[in-house]
């Protein structure tokens, strides 16, 4: 069975290179992930790793710079 490729949208971006994207440790993408007025994505998790959608979180980045040009 051929492995199915991510269509761009689709995309998924493994907790170690988020924690680089953001350049931010474990413990602050926990409490950001425990914060509800921050909206911030929730994982997908495959085989007990955490994967977040890129499309997920390029809507957060516009949510936020949106809230800090306000």
């Amino acid at each position: 069975m051929p492995l199915a490729v991510p269509r761009s949208g689709d995309e998924l971006l493994p907790a170690p290179h988020l924690l680089a994207r953001y350049k931010v440790s474990d413990m602050t993408l926990f409490r950001w992930l425990k914060d509800e007025r921050l909206s911030f994505p929730q994982p997908i998790r495959i085989n007990g790793r955490r994967y977040w959608r890129l499309a997920d979180l390029q809507a957060f980045e516009a949510r936020q710079a949106s809230k800090e040009a306000a």
